[in-house]
């Protein structure tokens, strides 16, 4: 199929998309990698009448240090996350996420602000930015406001974004010298997405957990922090009945569909198999 006809606009500032977006409404799109968006308008899912190309403002690219902080404009691509030394340096499962996403060719295209910003459960970067406490800036006519990753996600393609606003950069407060971190993900093949994945950044002290954050994708209509199963290994050295404790408490808080990838307790169960892996795989990294 092909899509419905719709009007091309290409902004060139960030003020220019916000004007058209809060002008056109609701029948206005962002387009940034597109690959949500096109395949549901070849499919006719999606029919906007007006679609706003993101890739002509410059000031949507780029990633740079802000003090303590990462700011990563959210037109970034994938691919330019993993090539950027300051990622690799102090955000390191920032890159390990991002090899698991699609493959190299999708890496080249798509953003991280597309992959966080259209609510879809199944994006992998929208759990590792409430692990990481990061912030997201929205624009809009009414101005700039800050929205914690944690409050954004509201229910599935459902976020904190008002009509006319746009989700221009990404702040993620650099974490603790020598944190052990792992993104683990199950998935059915190469490319595809989560049947489940998580999230850990944590920081051992004496061999025992001091910090743990944990956050969990595609196993409820928004991603999690495992709030529970974090507070179950702080002062632990992870040992098995730990682990188990862990798993045991995030399994309580997911909720995912039964699909193609499985039933919910499968994918409950493996869910809880994710978190323990990421948290020995993380504190095997933690100095």
């Amino acid at each position: 199929m092909i899509p419905c006809p719709f009007s091309y606009h290409r902004p060139a500032t960030v003020a220019d998309a916000v004007k058209l977006l809060s002008t056109l409404g609701d029948e206005a799109r962002p387009l940034a990698g597109g690959h949500s968006l096109v395949p549901m308008m070849k499919l006719r899912l999606a029919s906007p009448e007006h679609l706003v190309d993101l890739h002509g403002v410059a000031g949507l690219k780029g990633i740079h240090c802000d003090g303590n902080t990462i700011v990563i404009g959210a037109m970034t691509t994938q691919h330019e996350l993993l090539a950027s030394d300051e990622i690799g340096m102090s955000l390191p499962i920032l890159d390990e996420t991002a090899l698991l996403i699609a493959d190299p060719q999708v890496r080249y295209r798509g953003t991280i602000g597309g992959n966080v910003a259209n609510g879809d459960p199944g994006n992998d970067m929208p759990a590792l930015m409430m692990t990481l406490g990061a912030s997201y800036r929205l624009e809009g006519a009414s101005g700039a406001r800050e929205v914690a990753a944690s409050e954004f996600y509201q229910g599935a393609y459902f976020t904190a974004l008002e009509p006319g606003e746009l989700l221009t950069s990404i702040s993620i407060p650099v974490p603790a010298a020598g944190h052990g971190y792992a993104y683990e993900k199950l998935k059915r093949k190469v490319g595809d997405y989560a049947t489940a994945a998580a999230a850990v950044v944590l920081t051992m002290a004496g061999g025992k957990v001091a910090t743990c954050k944990i956050g969990l994708t595609n196993l409820s209509e928004t991603p999690l922090l495992a709030e529970d199963a974090a507070k179950a290994v702080i002062g632990t050295s992870l040992d098995p009945a730990s682990l188990k404790k862990a798993a045991t408490a995030a399994e309580a808080i997911m909720s995912p569909a039964a699909d193609a990838r499985g039933p919910v307790e499968y994918r409950k169960h493996v869910g809880g198999i994710m978190v323990m892996r990421a948290l020995q795989r993380a504190a095997g990294r933690a100095r």
